[in-house]
């Protein structure tokens, strides 16, 4: 039969099956019935995973990364599971589980898409696995009878370039986050799992962690002492090329290192005055909350426009990226310098003291971030304070910073709709996944609006008992316990209440509960007013606004027109209610032209300051989207406007101004 033969003969075919079943239809008793068909009913879903018992787990389990592959990206793991005596002894249903929810990250951030090549293997023979339908990052493993452990081995698939996520290995350097190169077993505490791990780095580089190594080393194979799988995954790696330990331990003796890589071995020279800044960060840390909670610390810093931007805090190290000019170009690279500051406190806060919602027996239960106003919100406020004492930042600096907070926040219209408490739910919601309307949809902002209430906290206990007490009393009265420990200590909203009140009484419950949990039409700025300043705007930006946005790549004009726009045009944001929202411009959009010529950042600065003082037509600004070209008119007229403060600001000087070891809580 010809193809053309065939759909002629199909076509008639099917339009008289198509008849037939019409007149079929139309017999008489034949109509459907519609209670004749059972209605669907959902399945049952399949048995839930293992509870998490606090019981130690049988065996140590040894996991060996090799961190080499550097062409492709790819870290290969080989692990060897223990097999618990009762599956051992019958056989059957055993769980792995890959990590998910990662502290610090405040959502289900585990890079379970990232992993490949899964394969277990027990006595030589392969062993099939199944991952659960429901919680994909489990994984079931029928053990056979008399089994006494599994040689698991897997990749993890790192991203290659930006485009698909954070980059984590370069041709310099490699950051090893155990979370994301481990598979733990279902059932137990992560506490009470024993890991031996092992890492094979490239040739000749230098490595930091909180990890200490147990002596063994073959070639570029570094064994570490045995931990718990919570202190693994609290513990990573920074691995370099370019690498540089720099001591920052203070007079108690306690081990405090700063671990640089770079891109360029010439970005790590630091200068005396420098380092110095850097122990005297550790030195003030120490003076305020009166205490430490790690035998050792290591910061991990890197220094470099190829890795992953990172801010991560752990236990006793943290993970930190930076300019290639943090050295280099100090005084043009300031604003990045409160992150040590601030990750350096979370081991205070957020690491060893943590709301109790947000701790959780192992890495796969869900958290709740009700208490990320304290554990973020406060964290940034001692973060910009600690930066200005230990001279990372002037005062001068941080006073600056402050004032772009209190403009950002206090114009921030999403605070019309949304009070703080409901943006400690972002991370699960929007997972920083970029947004259209930020300033709208407020994304977590218990960060910086969270870093005004304490400021304002502190302004006030300070006025209430006549500069006698501050919040450095509540820094070392609630963060200050258990010297040397660990442990996590949990808390709830009213240990906050009961410590602050503690320190200085007052209405607290009141106070903490109408600039968290109620929508206010302005930002918390009266700690600014006690600190004898006062929010203005300016023509000229100031210092921090310039370091800012060139850390950024961006020009800011989001006080005037509304928008922050890159080098190469690219509206990076709009804010909500600006003339360049009135108008219709949506971030992304690019920024072709200005009154008929070219954009250029500093011909628009001009435009905008020439507009105020002729008081002339609109601006007029031509955009792209995408293969669409639109012109907008904004009738704008008052200017160039950057914040700043005014004032004596004689109160924020006493804020930022180094604690000195005289009267200062000393450690035991």
């Amino acid at each position: 039969m010809s193809l053309r033969n065939f759909f002629l003969y199909s076509a008639s075919f099917f339009v008289g099956l198509t008849g037939l079943s019409v007149a079929a239809s139309t017999v008489p008793g034949t109509a459907y019935a519609a209670d004749a068909q059972p209605q669907p009913q959902p399945l049952a879903l399949p048995p839930a995973l293992p509870t998490p018992k606090d019981v130690p787990y049988g065996g140590t389990i040894a996991l060996h990364v090799d961190a080499t592959d550097l062409n492709r990206h790819i870290l290969s793991m080989n692990e060897t599971v223990p097999v618990p005596q009762d599956i051992a002894a019958n056989g059957g249903d055993f769980v792995l589980l890959y990590p998910m929810w990662l502290p610090g990250d405040h959502s289900p951030t585990g890079t379970i898409d990232q992993l490949g090549g899964l394969n277990v293997r027990a006595d030589g023979k392969v062993i099939p696995w199944v991952r659960d339908t429901v919680t994909v990052s489990a994984f079931h493993i029928q053990v056979p009878k008399g089994t006494k452990e599994l040689k698991v081995a897997y990749q993890l698939l790192t991203p290659v370039s930006s485009k698909e996520g954070r980059v984590v290995m370069t041709d310099a350097m490699v950051n090893v986050q155990w979370s994301a190169v481990s598979l733990y077993p279902a059932g137990y505490f992560t506490r009470q799992i024993m890991v031996k791990p092992q890492v094979t780095f490239p040739a000749g580089w230098d490595y930091g962690t909180a990890l200490r190594p147990d002596g063994g080393k073959a070639g570029d194979t570094v064994s570490f002492k045995p931990v718990s799988f919570n202190v693994l995954v609290d513990s990573p790696i920074f691995s370099g090329k370019y690498f540089r330990k720099i001591d920052l331990t203070q007079a108690d003796k306690v081990p405090v290192t700063l671990n640089v890589m770079a891109d360029k071995p010439e970005d790590l020279a630091a200068t005396d005055a420098q380092i110095k800044a850097h122990k005297e960060l550790v030195h003030q840390a120490n003076l305020l909350f009166g205490s430490h909670h790690y035998d050792h610390y290591d910061f991990l810093l890197a220094l470099t426009d190829k890795l992953g931007g990172i801010g991560l805090e752990h236990h006793q190290s943290s993970e930190n990226s930076g300019p290639r000019g943090y050295f280099t170009q100090w005084d043009k690279t300031f604003a990045a310098r409160d992150l040590l500051a601030h990750e350096f406190t979370h081991s205070w806060n957020g690491k060893y003291r943590r709301p109790a919602d947000l701790w959780a027996a192992n890495f796969n239960t869900p958290q709740r971030g009700s208490g990320l106003w304290v554990y973020e919100g406060q964290t940034q406020y001692w973060g910009y304070v600690l930066a200005a004492r230990s001279g990372l930042m002037t005062a001068l600096q941080v006073q600056q910073a402050l004032a772009e907070v209190a403009a950002v926040y206090d114009g921030r219209q999403g605070r019309l709709w949304r009070p703080l408490i409901d943006t400690t739910n972002d991370p699960v919601i929007a997972q920083r996944a970029a947004q259209s309307w930020r300033s709208w949809l407020r994304s977590e902002d218990y960060y910086s609006e969270g870093q005004l209430i304490w400021l304002d906290a502190d302004t006030l206990i300070r006025k209430l008992s006549e500069n006698k007490k501050s919040l450095n009393d509540f820094a070392k009265l609630f963060f200050g316990t258990n010297n040397g420990s660990f442990i996590t200590s949990t808390y709830q909203f009213d240990d906050v209440v009961k410590a602050l009140n503690t320190v200085q009484p007052y209405d607290w419950a009141t106070f903490l509960h109408q600039r968290v949990y109620e929508i206010r039409d302005h930002a918390p700025l009266d700690g600014l007013t006690r600190g004898g300043a006062k929010l203005v705007f300016n023509e000229k930006p100031s210092d921090y606004i310039t370091s800012y946005s060139t850390l950024r790549h961006v020009n800011d004009f989001l006080f005037s027109l509304g928008f922050a726009v890159s080098k190469k045009g690219a509206l990076a944001e709009v804010l909500w209610g600006s003339p360049a929202w009135q108008a219709g411009i949506t971030r992304d959009q690019e920024l072709v032209a200005v009154n008929g010529e070219a954009y250029d950042a500093d011909d628009l600065k001009e435009t905008i300051t020439a507009d105020k003082v002729k008081n002339s037509g609109p601006i007029t600004l031509l955009l792209r989207d995408g293969s669409r070209f639109h012109s907008v008119s904004i009738p704008y007229h008052d200017g160039l406007r950057y914040p700043n403060l005014e004032g004596s600001q004689e109160g924020l000087k006493a804020i930022l101004s180094p604690l000195s070891d005289k009267g200062s809580a000393q450690i035991q």
